[in-house]
């Protein structure tokens, strides 16, 4: 490696995952934290789902969403996100987020990308 190499720590190459609502970039993952990149589609939605152990904080960067979060007693309640905010998620908590636009979100999480449970999914898709 060249010295002057020595210093450059960026990244230029990132894992990308088609979902049927759209994709995500995954920025980087380590033993304590992971950063993606998520867009997501005019019109499509998440699952219904929740995390174990993850934590999660939703950037919205551009467009705009409603996120919907449902308690222990099955009542929904929804909330409208636009670009500059932002919303977290602790372990346990039953959600869906919903586009009302072709949005692009920033998503820092606890590093257990794999601690979904799905609840409903419009695209068929299980735990």
């Amino acid at each position: 490696m060249n010295p002057a190499d020595a210093n450059d720590v960026r990244t230029v190459e990132y894992a990308i995952t088609e979902k049927p609502w759209g994709r995500e970039q995954l920025i980087v993952v380590t033993e304590k934290y992971a950063f993606k990149r998520i867009h997501m589609k005019k019109g499509v939605r998440s699952s219904l789902q929740a995390h174990e152990r993850k934590l999660e904080t939703i950037y919205v960067v551009s467009g705009r969403i409603e996120l919907e979060l449902i308690d222990d007693n099955g009542v929904s309640t929804t909330c409208m996100y636009r670009p500059d905010e932002s919303y977290t998620l602790l372990p346990g908590i039953k959600h869906r987020v919903s586009a009302l636009d072709d949005t692009l979100m920033d998503e820092v999480s606890t590093p257990q990308l794999d601690d979904v449970i799905r609840f409903e999914d419009d695209f068929g898709r299980k735990s």
